[in-house]
């Protein structure tokens, strides 16, 4: 199967996940936050769990896929591997000894645990032989490493060395693939470390080595197309709601409309993510705002530079790149105003529509008297929802994951807001949520929009 390009613009998204949180502001190996990975979909051997060293070996996520009578799946698990870099320095007897930091000339090098990608791509395989067979089993192994880069001087004497060595690691796909009455078919894919179990499971230097980090999938289908399960078509939404995840999260990748790749992510992402042009450089640094941590490098000593170079060839690309920024391109970091009166919205009461019907310049203290949010309401199919209606929560695909955690539950409306867009917002808390009085009486409510949710009735059949 070749590279298409769906799958092609699907892999900066997936770059983004793996490095997520690779190594974090001020980027150097002596900040207290580097002394430990924080990155998302690691994979550890079997027992790190238990032993508290380590996070658990597997994930799992349901799919729903509409083949084709040729349907094919092609497989690509995606992570990095843990690589040891220690500086070592040529000794008086011919040999070298491992050194917390080497220094030659302008250069440094720190004894530091870099990463490197890995790409494990499987397939294809017919979806019909799948669906025909119980499951299919496919062992990952990646070998151990041991790389050696000689430092010399400007004579040419070898002065020091790094010698970069990798654990190998082992582990195991399962495709398990279901028709349904449909037409449809549910792949279930899995992802386990199968490692040995280690000698000292309390180790955590020796269980990061043995792991898989970012680990994530890229499916790629052919004569096939995968179907949203953050937004399914109405004839699928009960076969969506039997899909299970554990650990991940699949959406549609690449293009928006492009339906045959699927980004099964660590990090819940909505159907088809993509990098802000806004955002030129990755940061790594996990939910950081790319202006305000580009300013924040750009205010480090030369010093910290200097070690943030010396630590990891990453953190030294974003140094340079920081400090090669035109002001041109800082302001974009700035982001983008997009016009929210592209769309024509309609006009409810309270919208704070000027006279004539004309939007005011600005929120003004007439235009905010016409704003009661307790006394509000809006309508929600047919129905008038207010303060005390009681409502069912649905969040839409572009829901984020709180919001999809709180899927089917039922909440009480504390307050209907229009804002100066035109928009609407229904402000709840949730009925199960044992500290729901306490939220209505701060003022702490979540919000939906009116399409995100579902008059309740009472036990009379009135609406609330």
């Amino acid at each position: 199967m070749t590279l298409n390009m769906s799958l092609s613009l699907a892999r900066a998204v997936a770059d983004a996940v793996l490095y997520e949180g690779y190594l974090l502001y001020p980027y150097r190996a002596s900040s207290q936050k580097n002394q430990a990975r924080w990155q998302f979909g690691i994979l550890g051997p079997p027992g790190a769990a238990a032993a508290g060293a380590g996070e658990e070996p597997g994930m799992f996520a349901d799919c729903l896929l509409s083949p084709g009578p040729h349907a094919e799946v092609e497989v690509h698990l995606r992570f990095l591997q843990l690589q040891t870099r220690t500086a070592e320095k040529a000794d008086d007897a011919g040999g070298f000894s491992p050194v917390p930091e080497f220094a030659l000339g302008t250069s440094r090098w720190l004894s530091w645990d870099e990463a490197i990608e890995q790409e494990i791509t499987l397939g294809p395989f017919p979806v019909a032989q799948l669906a025909a067979r119980e499951a299919l089993l496919l062992p990952v192994d990646v070998p151990a490493g041991e790389e050696i880069e000689e430092l010399s001087d400007s004579t040419g004497w070898t002065a020091g060395r790094l010698v970069r060595r990798r654990h190998a690691l082992r582990g195991e796909i399962r495709l398990d693939c279901t028709g349904l009455p449909s037409g449809l078919q549910r792949l279930r894919v899995s992802v386990a470390n199968t490692a040995e179990p280690l000698a000292e499971p309390g180790n955590r230097q020796d269980t990061i080595a043995a792991s898989f980090i970012g680990a994530h999938l890229l499916l790629n289908l052919h004569d096939a197309d995968f179907l949203s399960l953050l937004d399914p078509p109405g004839w699928a939404q009960d076969a969506a709601a039997d899909c299970e995840q554990h650990r991940c999260w699949p959406v549609l990748a690449g293009p928006e409309g492009q339906t045959d790749v699927l980004l099964v992510s660590p990090i819940i992402l909505y159907d088809h993510p993509a990098v802000a042009p806004e955002s030129p450089v990755a940061l790594y640094d996990s939910t950081e705002i790319d202006e305000i941590l580009t300013l924040r490098v750009l205010t480090l000593t030369e010093e910290e530079k200097s070690e943030a170079r010396a630590t990891d060839p990453r953190a030294a690309a974003i140094i340079d790149h920081c400090e090669s920024l035109s002001p041109e391109e800082l302001q974009q970091l700035h982001g983008i105003l997009r016009n929210p009166r592209a769309t024509d919205f309609p006009e409810p009461r309270g919208s704070l529509s000027g006279a004539g019907g004309e939007p005011p310049a600005w929120w003004t203290p007439e235009s905010e008297a016409l704003v009661q949010p307790h006394l509000d309401a809006v309508l929600i199919n047919g129905v008038p929802v207010a303060r005390g209606s009681r409502v069912r929560v649905n969040p839409s695909r572009r829901a984020d994951a709180q919001d999809l955690f709180f899927a089917g539950q039922t909440g009480r409306v504390t307050s209907v807001h229009f804002d100066v867009d035109g928009s609407t917002h229904v402000g709840l808390v949730l009925e199960k949520d044992p500290a729901a009085d306490l939220h209505e009486g701060y003022g702490r409510s979540f919000y939906y929009a009116p399409e995100e949710l579902e008059p309740l009735e009472d036990g009379e059949g009135n609406p609330q």
